[in-house]
């Protein structure tokens, strides 16, 4: 699986921003997608989680009311709708692909075997 991500950039506190990851290579329904940051400095964590039906969703509670992940299985794609950004949401974001697996935990990056290049978010206050 190939995934790219895209649609980073520079918004103000309050601001929006819409992050796409286009996959290419395996049967993309078969996948859970996952978003996940990295700020300086700081450990790479999940932001939100999809299951391969779209289903289910898991958010971090950061994240939670905010941010909404949702996926076109049709297009191959999988999208973060990040809303009332706050400067603590600056960081590189990077989709994530795995094959779910009995017992797994979503939000744990490790059990993510494809990933994309990243994109860089920057909120300013």
């Amino acid at each position: 699986v190939q995934l790219q991500a895209s649609g980073g950039g520079l918004v103000q506190a309050g601001g929006s921003l819409r992050l796409s990851c286009a996959a290419s290579g395996r049967t993309f329904s078969n996948y859970f997608m996952g978003w996940f940051r990295q700020a300086p400095g700081k450990e790479r964590e999940a932001v939100a989680v999809i299951s391969g039906s779209g289903g289910s969703t898991y958010y971090a509670d950061s994240v939670k009311g905010r941010f909404t992940i949702s996926r076109d299985n049709a297009k191959n794609t999988v999208t973060l709708q990040m809303n009332s950004l706050k400067p603590e949401d600056t960081a590189v974001y990077y989709c994530a692909a795995t094959r779910p697996t009995h017992g797994m935990v979503v939000h744990d990056a490790r059990v993510y075997d494809y990933w994309g290049q990243g994109t860089q978010v920057t909120v300013s206050s």
